[in-house]
């Protein structure tokens, strides 16, 4: 029987197992009763998140808990080049007890990948000599990390990113639904995009990566193939659900194939996208199983869906949330995400929102985990305002943490 670390004996305060997932909580006369009942919120917030602090394994990789951290861009890159600063600040969140880490989204081999010229880029000698380092310092810490792999397609902007005076490309040249802004392109243009992931993923695992993440939510490229607002094609790259998912499928198996079997290979999608936030790529669960049967084929390990409230419903007649529905109809692992530990969704809260300092949002994250909805959590930007999130939060210390505010997003830290 030992104090668990959760209670802070320099306080006065001891928990003794008393096995069964019991303790005994005891005080030293001179803690006040406000303290001791501080003290046995935060030791019952805590108790109530153990299960999230299991392991986890995919493929030959275990990680020590069931948190991750979302990738989110930062645009702090010169030159798309990672630097000592980006490679400090993923450390500091593997040190706060992060069990995997997402990078923001790095452009893959091609022109148009980008749109912004700070976005870390993941080809070329010296963005991949920043991403060695930035490896060496998450495994340093003891941490695990997969780059996103992104072409944003059609959300590039004339004269945007790295190469301003190359247009933007997507499946059909259509941004949005009524709004055409280029051309289609050409299926030999579609096997150098696919080409690009590739190369991208196997220098991921050179670099000594924990897997890699293909972002096709949020309508960028892979999700402009998906949607049919903006896929007007005909087979083989469009036509029908099956069709919209050929790029995709074909991105997964073209990765699989550069890189060894047992190196997993993550999918983050949504069902809505930045052009429409009401749009939904398959309305009911026989349709998400179409969808998602080519793709679970192809080879993706694990699926992150993406949510703005992970609270949320996705289907009526069931609270089961997106991830769960994933998780069930393919029977891979899923990640849940959307406004862990915020109080209001991450849409609502681009420029500021109050961390949850109660951990009331979690406990139905909690029940959704142990009724086996969903394998792993993702944390944004309750994570940007507290690299040390996750050890907070598994020692029942809400009220220690910062709020997020945009300027959070002015510096790297």
């Amino acid at each position: 029987m030992t104090c668990d670390t959760r209670i802070n004996a320099d306080q006065g305060a001891f928990a003794t197992f008393q096995g069964r997932g019991l303790y005994e909580i005891a005080f030293t006369s001179h803690v006040s009763p406000a303290t001791q009942n501080k003290l046995l919120g935060n030791f019952a917030m805590s108790s109530m998140l153990d299960p999230l602090f299991t392991p986890f394994k995919i493929g030959k990789l275990t990680l020590p808990n069931r948190f991750a951290m979302a990738p989110m861009t930062r645009s702090k890159s010169p030159n798309q080049v990672p630097g000592d600063d980006v490679a400090a600040y993923y450390r500091r969140r593997a040190e706060g007890g992060t069990g995997l880490i997402f990078t923001e989204g790095t452009s893959t081999d091609h022109p148009a990948a980008a749109n912004d010229p700070n976005v870390p880029r993941f080809h070329g000698e010296d963005a991949l000599a920043g991403w060695a380092n930035v490896v060496k310092e998450v495994k340093a810490a003891g941490g695990h990390i997969m780059p996103q792999l992104w072409h944003v397609g059609l959300m590039r902007r004339a004269g945007q990113g790295r190469n301003p005076d190359v247009s933007a490309v997507g499946p059909s040249g259509i941004f949005k639904p009524g709004k055409k802004v280029g051309d289609p392109i050409t299926e030999e243009e579609v096997a150098d995009l696919i080409g690009g992931y590739a190369r991208a993923a196997a220098d991921a695992e050179r670099l000594g990566f924990d897997g890699i993440e293909l972002h096709g939510a949020h309508g960028y490229l892979i999700d402009q193939f998906f949607w049919e607002g903006t896929n007007a094609r005909e087979a083989p790259y469009g036509g029908d659900m099956v069709g919209r998912t050929r790029f995709a499928a074909d991105v997964v198996r073209a990765v699989r194939a550069a890189v060894s079997p047992d190196f997993p290979v993550v999918l983050r999608w949504s069902q809505w996208k930045q052009q429409d936030f009401t749009a939904r790529l398959a309305a009911t669960p026989e349709l998400l199983e179409v969808f998602l049967d080519p793709l679970t084929d192809a080879g993706v390990d694990v699926y992150h869906c993406s949510t703005r409230r992970f609270w949320e419903p996705e289907f009526g007649g069931s609270d089961m949330n997106l991830a769960g529905w994933v998780k069930k109809l393919t029977g891979k692992p899923t990640i849940t995400v959307g406004s862990v530990g915020l109080e209001t969704d991450f849409i609502t809260s681009m420029t500021a929102s109050e961390v949850d300092k109660t951990g009331a949002n979690l406990k139905g994250l909690v029940e959704r985990f142990e009724r086996g909805e969903f394998d792993l959590v993702a944390v944004g930007r309750a994570l940007i305002a507290n690299p040390d999130w996750v050890k907070k939060a598994q020692n029942g210390a809400f009220d220690q943490l910062q709020a997020y505010s945009a300027e959070n997003l002015a510096t790297l830290y």
